[in-house]
């Protein structure tokens, strides 16, 4: 077992405390906000820091008891019992403080765009688009996070060409992060009358949400139009020129928003504009440092297939991990976690094992 630093441990502890006695004091409101906030994103280490050291002394006590010859027979033996218990937990203990002190992606406190477009499969694709955004919309009520849509193409028998929403909440990116790339669907469409299964697909792309500060845009380097929104079947049509499409020169980067409000349809554009530069930039970042690179779980290309929802025989599988679950009915339900928490756990270990060498 790697020894842990221990003087990076007492600086956390020791710059917590230091937080602690500031907030107390009754700081003026700008500087408890900003000390709020560090406490928060400490609480949990410092938590863990503690409960090592804890254990840590619990051990030393065992041994002394061990080797005091003036410990009687009983206590010798119930040291020799909790000995292995409490040298696992301590184990386990600095397993967890090493991933917590892990280098933290920025990004991953932040809110996220949720883009899911229909790929092969026609019609029958537009409906899996749809159940995907359902899907990450019922996980998100599940933990108390905001979905709202920003622009939406219906899909001709139902379900979503395109839909485009912004998924608001602490720490939203750090769990959907790993939901980008092509989700593969197997299954009996309602259309289809012998009962052959078909195969289809979505692509689904987060992007972490993007402060002003975060990316220049130049008002040099976009392209603002205005034009009459239609959709599909004469819905969502407006007799107003309300939609909105930006395009960012340097790039070729366009975005539409087609709803009735013009002003909240360029400001939604500049916000998806933002989001998808500036994960133009992690990208570029992340393939310069080819160590980077390396570890995401799979290559973070969106044209990478990533997970199969085969709905006959009621499997997921996600393919960068080798995971398979047979709950499918339970996780199109919104029900995530069981496929979200080992892409991560997989994620660290792999951080953690290059951090080691």
């Amino acid at each position: 077992m790697n020894t842990l630093p221990v003087e990076r441990l007492d600086h956390i502890v020791k710059r917590f405390s230091m937080i602690e006695a500031q907030l107390a004091g009754n700081p003026d409101s700008e500087t408890y906000v900003r000390l709020s906030s560090e406490y928060a994103e400490m609480q949990d280490v410092v938590a863990a820091i503690r409960a090592y050291r804890h254990t840590e002394r619990e051990l030393d006590d065992l041994r002394t008891l061990l080797v005091d010859r003036a410990t009687d027979a009983e206590m010798r033996e119930l040291a020799e019992t909790e000995l292995p218990e409490a040298q696992d937990r301590l184990e386990a203990q600095a397993h967890q403080l090493r991933i917590m002190l892990l280098p933290k992606d920025d990004a991953d406190d932040r809110s996220a765009i949720l883009e899911i477009r229909a790929g092969t499969g026609g019609q029958e694709a537009a409906l899996f688009a749809g159940d995907l955004f359902r899907m990450y919309e019922r996980y998100a009520a599940a933990r108390g996070w905001k979905v709202e849509v920003m622009s939406a193409s219906d899909g001709e028998a139902g379900g979503f060409k395109e839909i485009i929403a912004s998924v608001t909440g602490r720490g939203v990116f750090s769990r959907l992060k790993f939901e980008s790339g092509v989700h593969r669907v197997q299954r009996v469409p309602e259309t289809e009358a012998q009962g052959r299964i078909h195969t289809s697909a979505a692509t689904v792309a987060v992007l972490p949400q993007a402060e002003e500060v975060d990316v220049e845009i130049r008002p040099e380097d976009i392209r603002i139009e205005t034009m009459r929104a239609s959709g599909a079947g004469g819905q969502h049509v407006n007799t107003t020129d309300s939609a909105v499409r930006v395009t960012h020169l340097p790039t070729g980067i366009a975005v539409m928003q087609a709803e009735k409000s013009q002003h909240q349809n360029r400001a939604r554009a500049m916000e998806v504009l933002r989001a998808r530069l500036y994960d133009m930039q992690r990208q570029k970042a992340d393939a310069e440092r080819s160590e980077s690179r390396r570890l995401q779980v799979g290559s973070g290309d969106r044209s990478e297939r990533i997970r199969t929802y085969n709905f006959p025989q009621g499997r997921l599988t996600d393919h960068r991990i080798n995971l398979t679950l047979y709950k499918l009915d339970r996780i199109v339900m919104g029900e995530l976690d069981d496929v979200i928490e080992p892409l991560i756990a997989d994620h660290q270990s792999k951080l953690l094992a290059a951090s080691e060498n």
